[in-house]
């Protein structure tokens, strides 16, 4: 991922879910929220409801993938973290994709395209 870091601290995380925007769907909830600086930060939340290790682990490659295409689409600038829920273990990656770009969408973290 180019313009994208990692976002290891819990503060960061908590910040993101007490301030931060959302946007919800059946298969992932977003947070974001400005960051200051001319990149993003990614976080990804997977908890033990989804299921076991290998499960979770499935979700959070899904979910980075689909991150890393749209990536370049995504404005700068922002903390994001996105939370998968129960329903994503058991969707197609298409549709979980579909999920996350709608999320995105309504907060409006994706750059408008002009023609």
């Amino acid at each position: 991922m180019k313009n994208t870091l990692s976002i290891k601290q819990n503060h960061v995380f908590r910040r993101l879910y007490n301030k931060g925007k959302s946007a919800v769907t059946p298969c992932v909830a977003v947070y974001c929220r400005k960051n200051g600086r001319s990149y993003n930060r990614l976080g990804i939340t997977v908890g033990t409801k989804l299921g076991k290790a290998v499960v979770r682990n499935r979700a959070r490659r899904r979910i980075r993938e689909a991150y890393r295409l749209h990536e370049d689409q995504l404005v700068l600038g922002y903390d994001i973290v996105v939370v998968a829920r129960v329903r994503c273990s058991f969707t197609r990656y298409g549709e979980m994709e579909r999920h996350l770009l709608r999320c995105l969408d309504r907060l409006g973290l994706r750059a408008k395209e002009t023609v």
